[in-house]
């Protein structure tokens, strides 16, 4: 897509759509708008119990925004059950681009100095567009989810939009709901003033 940036992305996620790449080295980005979409209500997050204890114990240095590109380089490196990416230079360069006007926003599980793992997606009014999460330590990813939907609730959100769903996210509670339902969902949100960061 020639010519695509941010404020066009802004519109994109504005109307329920989302950008992807097939590869990270494929300069091409598409939009996709999914049959059905995947949420996480936030009156229905839920932790496991072993995750709780996780975060109680405080083994984690949880931040925000200190380290946008370095957990968007984590979320877009090659894994040994992923070997490659969605995330490809021009959406890191669009994500940056929406971080720099603060709008995009990282949750950073940090430990003894080092950043273990984290998440980061994008807030417009009281919507929050959760793209991808790493880790390289056990938890570290959950423990930022965690965090972020904290955040999410305290700073009056309405919407954890998780683009697909996943055993992983469903672990937590996320649900798939139909195109048309997802659209509404979104125009209350985006319609509300959410502060997060």
């Amino acid at each position: 897509m020639d010519g695509f940036d941010a404020d066009d992305l802004i519109a994109c996620y504005r109307a329920g759509l989302f950008p992807m790449a097939d590869a990270r080295e494929d300069e091409r980005v598409f939009l996709v708008d999914p049959p059905l979409r995947g949420v996480i209500p936030l009156d229905g997050f839920h932790v496991s119990r072993r995750l709780a204890r996780t975060i109680r114990s405080g083994g984690f240095d949880i931040r925000v925004d200190t380290a946008f590109a370095e957990v968007l380089a984590g979320c877009a490196a090659p894994r040994p059950n992923r070997p490659d990416t969605w995330i490809n230079a021009t959406i890191a360069d669009l994500c940056l681009d929406l971080h720099a006007r603060g709008l995009a926003h990282s949750v950073e599980s940090w430990r003894e100095g080092r950043l273990v793992g984290g998440l980061y997606g994008i807030a417009l009014g009281g919507a929050f567009f959760g793209e991808s999460m790493f880790s390289i330590e056990t938890n570290a990813s959950k423990v930022a989810l965690a965090h972020l939907v904290e955040r999410l609730i305290a700073g009056g959100f309405t919407l954890l939009d998780t683009q697909f769903i996943t055993d992983h996210l469903q672990t937590f509670g996320a649900v798939e709901i139909p195109k048309a339902e997802y659209r509404q969902r979104l125009a209350a949100a985006l319609a509300d003033e959410a502060g997060l960061f």
